[in-house]
């Protein structure tokens, strides 16, 4: 089905392994053209099938995971035993006055602990708990290689509170009320060591949200929010074109992304992604493997195909050349430049379907290479687990806006696959985009970040329509949760993105950690 002459025109060449030349692939030939599998650990899309004729040997089958670093928390118990003196006030406040009820405490946090980690729906490892007394065994243990410092702070000794939290690490502390033993820090967290016993703040390893009172789940969704902060920063990307920014004052945004989120970059030309195809479209087995899997996608269940069978193919084929460039640069991030403009001469179709099929398999995607809304929507995959929705607003009106866009996922949470109709790219009416009918009454959290670099904003909302307009091909109508006439007023940037399920706590901590203003309209 494919005509190979009606979409490039570059000269036919072989193609060899490519080499990173100053941050870029460049014009370089290719020496191997294999077949990628993606899978997603989180029952992401696989893309496999049999291929008849076609040999193992011409088609290895790779995977390319999505990259997901495991949080690693190390747990502290900081309590000592006051020995009875007399005719003076010989112990502070708190429950645990014996070594008998002070291991009792200890089986006890190691229990919760083992819950906690079990109810973690991201890779976390928590280190075995240590107990500590003293400011030589906290400076100890703070030397340690992990993430968080958790302290199950029983006792009010500050030097020794102060030794373990280490500013340049994050740190949270949890008290106890009515969940066991009650703990001295729930009396003291604020006075004696946030305020050092004055009316400011004078603690730089803590702030008041780092504590925690009686309940573990405020622990782990803050503790899903770092973990999603760990895994945005320095997050590398492969992108076709050039890093861009959308808007008059999203040319810096490549270099923001780099400063707030130490994001990298390796551009691939328009050039060699052309030679790219062309060889694919030279490789008879590379056509049939394309093909085979266009006709895979349509066969499954929820698919209706509303455009030629061959704009889907090529859809394909060119996400198996996105496959292969995440593989040669070892990311799982990907994002296309003028991709409205650019790739649809020299691919034959748009970029549409391919950023959706990638995001269904646990990978980052993302059109318009607009890092102005890229780190938020890296932050709120992680966060959430599931694919994230990059999208365009629109007017918020009498508590509804509608949000657009034609790359959207699928399988928007995380598990299964929402129907879809393929239709052509709208402004272009080409190639092939998907247009996701998300479910109605579902629950979204929706983040909108700056130009600036400098503040984000969030909101829940509740999806009420999947309509139809002359707008991009996903469209949904939203129901917002909160002042949507303030929302009107505060809205920076453009793009947004869009999640399934509730996540502002876990969004608005991740962005103030990472030095960024935030303003919650829910």
């Amino acid at each position: 089905m494919f005509n190979k002459q009606s979409s490039i025109k570059h000269s036919e060449s072989g193609c060899c392994g490519c080499r990173l030349q100053g941050g870029t692939l460049g014009n370089c030939q290719l020496n191997r053209r294999g077949f990628l599998a993606v899978s997603s650990a989180a029952g992401g899309l696989t893309l496999a099938c049999t291929l008849g004729s076609v040999g193992a040997e011409e088609i290895p089958a790779r995977r390319i995971p999505p990259i997901q670093k495991p949080l690693q928390v190390q747990p502290v118990f900081n309590c000592h035993i006051y020995p009875r003196q007399p005719h003076t006030s010989w112990r502070v406040t708190g429950a645990i006055n014996d070594e008998a009820e002070m291991q009792a405490e200890e089986v006890k946090i190691r229990q919760d602990l083992e819950k906690l980690a079990r109810e973690a729906e991201f890779p976390l490892e928590i280190l075995p708990l240590v107990r500590v007394e003293n400011v030589e065994q906290a400076t100890a243990v703070s030397q340690g290689n992990f993430d968080v410092m958790l302290i199950f702070a029983a006792r009010r000794n500050v030097p020794v509170l102060e030794a373990l939290a280490r500013p340049e690490r994050w740190n949270l502390m949890f008290v106890r009320h009515r969940s066991g033993p009650l703990y001295y820090m729930y009396i003291g967290a604020h006075v004696h060591y946030l305020r050092k016993r004055r009316d400011f703040f004078a603690e730089p390893a803590m702030t008041i949200d780092d504590v925690v009172v009686d309940d573990y789940g405020e622990v782990l969704w803050r503790l899903r929010a770092l973990y999603g902060l760990k895994n945005t920063l320095g997050k590398k990307f492969v992108c076709i074109g050039q890093p861009a920014g959308w808007g008059a004052d999203g040319a810096l945004a490549p270099k923001i992304a780099a400063e707030n989120w130490k994001f990298e970059y390796v551009s691939v030309s328009y050039e060699e992604l052309g030679k790219r195809i062309e060889a694919a479209l030279s490789n008879p087995a590379r056509v049939r493997y394309s093909q085979q899997l266009a006709r895979q996608y349509v066969a499954s269940p929820g698919v209706s195909l509303e455009i030629p069978q061959d704009s889907l193919e090529r859809a394909f084929l060119l996400n198996e050349i996105f496959l292969d460039l995440l593989e040669e640069v070892g990311t799982d991030a990907l994002t296309v430049h003028n991709c409205m403009s650019t790739i649809m001469p020299v691919s034959g179709t748009t970029a549409c379907m391919p950023l959706s099929l990638l995001n269904d398999a646990g990978l980052l995607a993302f059109c318009e290479s607009d890092f102005v809304a890229i780190p938020a929507g890296v932050l709120m995959r992680y966060i959430s687990g599931k694919p994230m929705f990059f999208c365009n607003p629109s007017w918020p009106h009498q508590g509804v806006v509608t949000v657009s866009h034609c790359t959207a996922p699928r399988r928007m949470n995380g598990k299964d696959l929402e129907p879809v109709r393929l239709l052509t790219h709208y402004e272009s009416d080409f190639g092939a985009a998907p247009k996701v009918e998300m479910r109605k009454g579902q629950k979204v959290t929706v983040i909108d970040a700056d130009f600036a670099g400098r503040r984000w904003l969030g909101f829940q909302a509740e999806i009420i329509e999947s309509p139809f307009f002359p707008i991009c091909r996903t469209q949904l109508d939203l129901a917002i949760e909160g002042d949507w006439k303030r929302l009107l007023s505060e809205i920076r940037g453009f793009h947004w993105i869009l999640v399934y399920g509730q996540y502002l706590c876990e969004a608005g901590y991740a962005v103030r950690k990472a030095g960024l203003d935030w303003l919650a309209i829910t």
